[in-house]
């Protein structure tokens, strides 16, 4: 097989959002720790290695979760302090390389290519990404190193927790043909299950298959992709830069909402968390979504544009609420199991320094801008809208 010249690293924080809680209540290390909506539909954000020996996963229902794991400390997300953290180990990232591409706040692709002759080998990057996210957050990552981004990612799925592996070309074969054909990118519950049924169990059964049943799982245009991922080739990019699609926040509730007012106090709840995060990036966005979902799970969606590009909470509030009035008068018996903000269409070209006579008054956006402080320096929910206050007590 060819050498491909790239050099690409794949960072994955292990068990990030459970990690951070352990790192800040050190009573936590050893315990079963579990991080995610606390409700009775609450979800299962991130969990340790502790609580995944009794079977708990990412996505799994909490209530699923308590029942295979009552003794685990249960924590809801606190996710301006991840950001915060994160924001250091994306800082280590930009110190070996400009060329990262973020998944995630605890998760990125390094193209490194252009590194190599300043730290010598993709090895000593990896070590030295490694050791520098250790020393300034006290949290292990997991890197996997490779001449593609297919192979860097199995090379940090491998060797967690606290991995570093570094997967040759002239391994592939070794580490790949074992593995479950289900652990394959692109392949998704119904693609193995039609693997299964025509024998191909693992990744180098696929690659001793015939045409004929390949294409017979899988249909011929997958199965050409999927041959060329199991032998090792990958040829996407990693790429900069990509531009904020969307920034939403969204509640799911214990009990259903069934008067406007209540859910117009959830509804700015969730407006002073994206127009925060909006600010924090500097990004104004052109269009306000609200998504809002009735028992037990049908869901609505409304979008309006802003007068102009904003971020200011009370311009997000102002068409969010009038999309959830509109939406409320429309039906006899409105009733919510889940209500969301999302904002979206980011104009560059509106920058904080640009006024317009439709933009919200200094007074709000002063406002705004002590509340993001104070937030930031003594924990998200620290300063809220009076508005607010009857969303507490409910989380």
């Amino acid at each position: 097989m060819p050498h491909d010249p790239r050099a690409i690293i794949h960072v994955d924080m292990d068990a990030f959002y459970a990690s951070v809680e352990e790192l800040d209540d050190p009573t936590l290390v050893g315990k079963p720790v579990i991080v995610g909506g606390l409700g009775r539909r609450g979800v299962v954000s991130t969990c340790n290695y502790e609580a995944r020996k009794y079977g708990v996963r990412s996505a799994m229902p909490t209530s699923e979760a308590r029942r295979r794991c009552p003794q685990a400390v249960y924590i809801h997300p606190r996710h301006d302090r991840y950001a915060a953290i994160s924001a250091v180990v994306f800082d280590v990232f930009a110190e070996v390389t400009p060329m990262i591409e973020g998944l995630s706040l605890d998760e990125a692709f390094l193209d490194v290519t252009g590194s190599l002759r300043l730290f010598s080998s993709i090895e000593a990057i990896g070590r030295r990404v490694k050791e520098t996210i250790r020393e300034r957050t006290g949290l292990n990552a997991s890197v996997g190193m490779a001449h593609n981004k297919l192979l860097a990612k199995l090379g940090s799925e491998l060797s967690k927790p606290n991995g570093f592996l570094h997967i040759h070309p002239d391994e592939v074969r070794g580490y790949l043909d074992p593995l479950p054909i289900g652990r394959m990118w692109t392949v998704g519950k119904v693609a193995e299950e039609a693997l299964h049924k025509v024998g191909i169990r693992t990744i180098g059964d696929l690659l001793r298959a015939d045409a004929w049943r390949l294409n017979k799982a899988v249909g011929e245009r997958h199965a050409a992709t999927l041959r060329q991922l199991c032998l090792g080739e990958d040829n996407r990019p990693v790429v900069t830069d990509a531009p904020e699609v969307s920034i939403g926040a969204e509640w799911t509730f214990d009990l259903d909402v069934e008067d406007l007012p209540t859910a117009e106090a959830w509804l700015l709840r969730q407006c002073e968390r994206v127009g925060a995060r909006a600010r924090g990036r500097e990004v104004k966005a052109r269009t306000v979504s609200v998504k809002l979902r009735e028992p037990p799970f049908v869901t609505h969606s409304r979008q309006a544009q802003l007068p102009v590009p904003g971020n200011a909470t009370p311009d997000i509030y102002a068409v969010a609420r009038r999309l959830l009035n509109v939406w409320w008068h429309q039906h006899p018996r409105p009733k919510l199991r889940l209500l969301g903000v999302t904002l979206s269409g980011f104009d560059a070209r509106h920058g904080d320094e640009q006024q317009d006579m439709f933009a919200a008054p200094s007074g709000e956006k002063r406002s705004d801008g002590v509340q993001d402080r104070i937030n930031e320096r003594f924990g998200a929910g620290a300063l809220v809208r009076a508005g607010v206050l009857k969303t507490r007590g409910r989380e």
